[in-house]
């Protein structure tokens, strides 16, 4: 079982920049793919970024690419979502997710740890 918590929404204006935090515990290993997710009131739960274990590649959401960064801290378990140029659009509550699949990492449908959620929100 693999638990997941998240850290670091917040409120901030447009063109302004935040950091996620997604610290994982549990489990016997790391999980293979983590991603993030983002989903706004009465729609889907939407892809944002997602990186296998080793980091290499990191896919992303077109909305967010060259926007926002995936890191990660192996060592403290941690996966970051580091986001530059905020929209009033990348308002949401952001989830963090993992699976032990080592293929799939962008396929919602094979996430099966989720954290609770951080909400971010843009103002214009």
């Amino acid at each position: 079982q693999v638990h997941l918590v998240e850290s670091g929404g917040g409120s901030v204006e447009a063109g302004g920049s935040l950091t996620l935090s997604c610290a994982a515990s549990g489990g016997a290993s790391s999980p293979e793919s983590m991603g993030w997710f983002r989903q706004v009131p009465r729609k889907q739960r939407g892809f944002v970024a997602a990186q296998y274990i080793d980091g290499d590649p990191t896919y992303y959401a077109d909305s967010v690419r060259g926007r926002f960064t995936v890191s990660r801290d192996n060592a403290k378990n941690t996966l970051f979502l580091h986001m530059n140029s905020l929209k009033p659009e990348d308002t949401a509550m952001y989830y963090c997710a993992a699976h032990r699949k080592i293929w799939g990492c962008t396929v919602f449908e094979l996430y099966n740890y989720w954290g609770q959620g951080t909400q971010v929100t843009v103002s214009s």
